[in-house]
């Protein structure tokens, strides 16, 4: 997009701070990050804002994006004042779900402190949180075989160990876990097994 590039990141954009979820579903989101002040996400988690805060309920109610200023929810906890509080004077909140509504969304909540997001950063953002929606889908075709190799990894077991507990060779396993890192695009063994966990595949 006009203006940005790859190197172009949400800390340049939101400077005060970001949180992002990438699919939601009904338990954990498969990645998050929080860059919020620290001191901010303290308070918020101890005063239980998430059940009032008028970004979140936005959030589940509408797709697509929004600065924080154009929310007219009732905020009875007075959240974004407390934001306020901590620079968080000004932000975005981007919404983005599939379209079969399996219930998965992704969504971010963008801050700074000395200005309104403009309208191109936040279609950037908005784009941005599709893409990385669209690109943490999870495989569908990881064969049982290749499950069952990933919980042992999980597990810590070795593999020769793994070769052994299910009576094949160690080529057969190594053929295994390179099936499930190309399906999975992760780097090592290691880092499958983890995805595929987050994923709900194990």
């Amino acid at each position: 997009m006009k203006g940005y590039n790859i190197c172009f990141t949400f800390s340049n954009i939101a400077p005060a701070g970001y949180y992002l979820a990438l699919r939601v579903g009904f338990a954990f989101p498969v990645f998050e990050e929080n860059v919020l002040p620290k001191e901010w996400v303290k308070t918020y988690t101890s005063q239980g804002f998430m059940l009032y805060d008028p970004l979140m309920r936005w959030v589940y109610d509408n797709t697509g994006a929004t600065r924080w200023s154009d929310i007219n929810t009732d905020d009875p906890r007075g959240v974004l004042k407390q934001a306020a509080q901590h620079s968080l004077n000004f932000g975005a909140v981007i919404s983005f779900q599939d379209d079969d509504q399996t219930g998965q969304r992704s969504f971010g909540t963008f801050a700074r402190s000395d200005r309104e997001f403009t309208d191109e950063e936040i279609l950037f953002l908005q784009s941005r949180i599709q893409q990385m929606h669209i690109e943490s889908i999870p495989p569908t075709n990881l064969t049982n075989a290749e499950k069952e190799v990933l919980v042992m990894v999980k597990n810590g077991m070795f593999l020769k160990e793994i070769a052994a507990s299910l009576s094949v060779s160690e080529g057969a396993i190594k053929q295994r876990l390179k099936n499930a890192k190309n399906k999975l695009k992760a780097k090592n063994s290691t880092q499958a097994a983890a995805m595929a966990l987050e994923y709900g595949l194990i």
